[in-house]
């Protein structure tokens, strides 16, 4: 059995970003769900967290796991969790594209807290600043 641990910070955001989860239990709801759906389908689901219009995942990635697939699952298995439990007024869905990005080891507790501290982060930044940070430092063209 191979011993791999290969973690990976995910962000995606609502489509058009729209602010979907804008209560906290609604928030709460959605990420418990996504957390149990990546444990039933063997995806190593570190921290989930978000604000009204995204969403954050530290993930380690197994042997036989790929980003595309792993973010495919979660994306689109909790797009339809939401519809189909009626939780927003439209008819929900994600964004195509999203952020994907290593983690040393030594950075996986300084991750976990960003993603911890989402509601606190965002008092001060909008996610479009946060985007701009992220094209910027991860040096995305």
């Amino acid at each position: 059995m191979p011993f791999i641990k290969i973690y990976i910070h995910v962000v995606f955001s609502t489509r058009n970003r729209i602010p979907y989860f804008n209560t906290s239990e609604l928030k709460i709801k959605v990420w418990k769900h996504i957390k149990k759906n990546a444990n039933e389908k063997g995806i190593f689901l570190d921290m989930v967290n978000g604000y009204s219009d995204h969403c954050h995942c530290l993930i380690s990635l197994s042997s036989n796991q790929n980003i595309e697939k792993v973010v495919q699952l979660l994306k689109g298995e909790s797009s339809h969790w939401i519809n189909k439990n009626q939780l927003t007024q439209e008819k929900f869905a994600w964004q195509d594209e999203y952020f994907a990005v290593s983690v040393s080891e030594s950075m996986v507790e300084s991750v976990r807290n960003y993603i911890k501290n989402q509601e606190n982060h965002h008092r001060k930044k909008s996610f479009i600043e946060e985007y701009q940070e992220f094209i910027e430092k991860y040096n995305f063209k």
